[in-house]
């Protein structure tokens, strides 16, 4: 019988990407870690000694906790913060279950994150379909915390210098088109973010971005929001804000509606 502690992969699997999906915390020792250093989508790493820091860092929010094996580590730290009154669950055979299970992995070495762990992007000002795609990806699956900062395209490389950012969607920066795809493209195979609910909503976002509409027919529906929502705001963060609601909903299109279609009247009469 399951502990009712414990959230199956399959389960969390359906949770990330949501805007529902609890703290995935990656309590791995720095040895085992070593072994596979990978995330599940979207995880912190976090020291199982450090409870305090944890729960300070959790701020009430519910949490799933994922070490080598499901045992010890994430049992006791899910033990731990329940005593404190926390809403949190350990991930049924930890990191390797998942593993064995297909489920994607982020690599840690590719998250460029600052000194203190934390990750700074930078764009263009008024963004429109992939500007706003691709933070929705970060926040969803790299990074829940990420800071996104909008300048002048002729300010980017500079801006990102001084607060080290990472560009991203601009000519020439590792972040960038590469060939006839664009940056979401890019982040999925850098993140190793391979599903298929991704990739489909990645040929929209391409079809849209790169003004070829024949590649998907969601495209000019997704240009004509992504228009009205950047005539509708003059500020980026609350444009920003208003985008991730909407590539939520898209997702969750992509991963379990994109089959379905829609008349009327609903029934004969």
């Amino acid at each position: 019988m399951s502990s009712p502690n414990e959230i199956t992969p399959g389960h969390l699997r359906r949770l990330i990407g949501t805007p529902v999906c609890p703290v995935v915390v990656d309590v791995c020792t720095d040895e085992d870690f070593a072994q596979d250093p990978r995330l599940i989508p979207g995880a912190i790493r976090h020291r199982h000694t450090d409870m305090n820091g944890l729960i300070e860092r959790l701020q009430g929010r519910a949490s799933v906790i994922v070490c080598q094996k499901g045992c010890k580590l994430s049992q006791g730290v899910v033990s731990w913060l329940q005593s404190n009154g926390a809403t949190s669950e350990y991930l049924t055979g930890g990191v390797m279950a998942w593993r064995d299970a297909g489920m994607p992995l982020v690599p840690v070495a590719t998250i460029p994150s600052n000194a203190d762990g934390t990750t700074v992007w930078i764009t263009p000002t008024r963004p429109k379909i992939d500007r706003i795609a691709c933070p929705w990806l970060i926040r969803r699956f790299v990074d829940r915390e990420a800071k996104f900062l909008f300048v002048s395209g002729s300010e980017v490389e500079n801006a990102a210098e001084q607060f080290g950012a990472t560009p991203f969607d601009v000519e020439g920066v590792h972040f960038g088109h590469r060939g006839d795809r664009c940056t979401f493209d890019t982040m999925l195979d850098e993140f190793e973010l391979k599903c298929p609910a991704l990739g489909r909503l990645a040929l929209a976002v391409r079809a849209a971005d790169t003004n070829r509409h024949d590649l998907h027919p969601v495209a000019p529906g997704l240009l004509a929001i992504s228009v009205g929502l950047s005539r509708q705001y003059s500020d980026d963060q609350q444009q920003l804000a208003a985008g991730m609601a909407l590539y939520d909903g898209l997702f969750r299109w992509a991963r379990d509606g994109a089959e379905e279609g829609h008349d009327w009247p609903h029934e004969p009469a």
